[in-house]
């Protein structure tokens, strides 16, 4: 079975099924950092990444940007002194789709490669 990071987004519409109880309870374990949070209504997943300054949060955060820009699917990012809030999930349709879950594991990933980088 491939990993979620393997995993490409597919455009959404208005009409795309949110990912059931049954899809977040196999999905959830594998980017088990990320919160199940509900803000206004709206299902998302909710993650707080550390650094050391502010250029290494800018810099997570710009290469986060890039990344979703090419995969179609963007996050809120929250850029702070040491630390960026990202939260994923699909606009259209108002909740949580597989898609918010590939990007999660893929910042994951971003965020491994940029810890062990510094490390």
């Amino acid at each position: 079975m491939a990993t979620l990071t393997q995993e490409k987004c597919v455009a959404c519409r208005r009409d795309s099924p949110r990912v059931t109880d049954e899809e977040v309870a196999e999905l959830h374990p594998q980017v088990a950092d990320w919160e199940l949070t509900n803000s206004d209504g709206i299902p998302r997943l909710q993650r707080t990444f550390r650094f050391r300054n502010f250029g290494g949060a800018l810099d997570f955060a710009t290469q986060l940007g890039k990344s979703a820009d090419a995969e179609g699917h963007h996050p809120r990012i929250t850029v702070e002194w040491g630390r960026v809030g990202v939260d994923w999930w699909t606009h259209k349709i108002r909740g949580l789709h597989r898609n918010d879950f590939i990007m999660a594991a893929k910042t994951d990933a971003m965020y491994a490669d940029v810890a062990a980088s510094v490390e």
